[in-house]
């Protein structure tokens, strides 16, 4: 289905880096415009100015409750609709919970779970309106099993996946697909915070994918016929062995 994206209007979170990015220039190949949602003013504007005039920068602070709020008034300023949200945007906290700070678990669920609801929310709206488009999570293969080694990143996913899961069944009658891809894990900043030993062994296990491996089920899931919903993909590193 080679032109199901061309002319399509994408926003991406977390664009400047990482699965955000690779599936920035994934739907971009597929001939859709993305917008792309990061508080990183500089990387944005040097991404733009690269991938070309399809490419839309916008600035969002997703853990500010106002620039939060703003982001989809904002979006709709500079393009006529939004046809896909892929909620993307997350943090990582691994270790036992007592490694861990308040502060640092407020961060976690305000990015990994309060966030995405308020993309959410103020997106469907306006796909209600329009009788379609497409709402794509990032969740995680840590969303579907109690990953012991990191309780609070494990316990934000198991919230997204009964989120995600609940709004695809309210969406089904306004014509709305509702979906999450669950990666198990991808080389990237996000795993910054992983134990070094965990990360090592990792690497040399080849227990880890790329994010375009992520990229590449996104635009699977996007391009099926509108009869179809992809509710959750699974994308595991074929070595990964731990769940």
């Amino acid at each position: 289905m080679p032109e199901v994206l061309q002319n399509k209007i994408a926003v991406i979170t977390g664009a400047a880096s990482g699965i955000g990015l690779a599936t920035t220039k994934a739907l971009l190949g597929e001939g859709a415009s993305v917008v792309m949602v990061d508080r990183n003013r500089q990387g944005l504007d040097d991404l733009a100015g690269t991938l070309g005039a399809k490419a839309i920068p916008q600035v969002t602070d997703l853990l500010d409750a106002e620039s939060c709020n703003a982001m989809v008034p904002e979006i709709l300023q500079k393009v006529p609709h939004i046809d896909i949200l892929y909620c993307n945007a997350g943090t990582y906290i691994g270790g036992d919970l007592t490694e861990t700070t308040p502060e640092a678990i407020d961060r976690m669920l305000n990015l990994n779970v309060n966030a995405v609801m308020k993309n959410v929310h103020a997106v469907v709206p306006h796909m209600i309106e329009r009788k379609t488009g497409d709402i794509v999570v990032t969740c995680s293969i840590a969303g579907h099993f109690p990953t012991y080694w990191e309780p609070v990143y494990s316990g934000s996913k198991w919230a997204i996946t009964s989120f995600v899961q609940g709004m695809r069944r309210q969406m089904i009658p306004h014509g709305v697909r509702v979906s999450q891809v669950s990666p198990g894990p991808v080389a990237s900043a996000l795993l910054a915070d992983w134990p070094e030993e965990n990360l090592r062994k990792a690497k040399e296990s080849g227990s880890l994918m790329d994010p375009e491996e992520v990229a590449d089920a996104i635009v699977y899931m996007l391009t099926r016929k509108r009869t179809v919903t992809i509710r959750d993909m699974i994308v595991l590193p074929t070595n990964f062995d731990r769940v």
